[in-house]
């Protein structure tokens, strides 16, 4: 698998692009480690749905980073609409323009052959494993969230897309919950 260029090398030699790719990775971090916290807690299937519940906001932040939500993309011309629907199916993103449900986030990760069962398994051996299954959850996460950044990258760069301005500073945690 070490031959797989990573999105950062994907983006190289476009500044804009390149900042995007680190912008969608420190949100995929930490949300990553938000599903790494709940795979810790041993209560049967909490996890799989966090994980999804989480994959079901983190995708379509990660799209809308590089204009490539439903929303945007309607607002394209149609050439253009059409360029991004043929680098999309070329690249075979599930996710990309796409309304992200639950339900296509497990199908996705299904497609990706992430099986939870081990995580879940791994979360009843005491300490070691949750531990291991919080590992597991944690780079579920990471590689599904990287993967679709790469799938975004391509698109982007198929279609010539230009990005969309960069987004206001996200709110803290803190200022989230008040």
């Amino acid at each position: 698998m070490g031959g797989m260029p990573t999105a950062l090398q994907l983006a190289a030699g476009d500044p804009a692009l390149l900042a995007r790719v680190k912008l969608c990775r420190r949100l995929l971090n930490r949300r990553a480690l938000v599903g790494a916290a709940a795979s810790a807690v041993p209560v049967p299937g909490v996890d799989w749905a966090v994980d999804a519940a989480l994959l079901s906001r983190l995708l379509p932040e990660i799209n809308s980073q590089f204009g490539l939500t439903p929303e945007q993309l309607d607002r394209l011309p149609h050439h253009q609409r059409d360029q991004v629907q043929k680098a999309v199916s070329v690249v075979g993103s599930l996710v990309i323009g796409k309304v992200v449900t639950r339900d296509l986030v497990i199908r996705v990760a299904r497609a990706v052959g992430l099986r939870m069962t081990g995580k879940q398994a791994a979360r009843y051996v005491p300490f070691a494993g949750q531990a291991v299954a919080a590992l597991m959850g944690y780079a579920a996460l990471r590689y599904l969230g990287e993967e679709h950044i790469k799938d975004c990258v391509r698109v982007v760069q198929e279609a010539r897309l230009a990005l969309p301005p960069p987004p206001p500073a996200p709110l803290s945690m803190v200022e989230r919950l008040s």
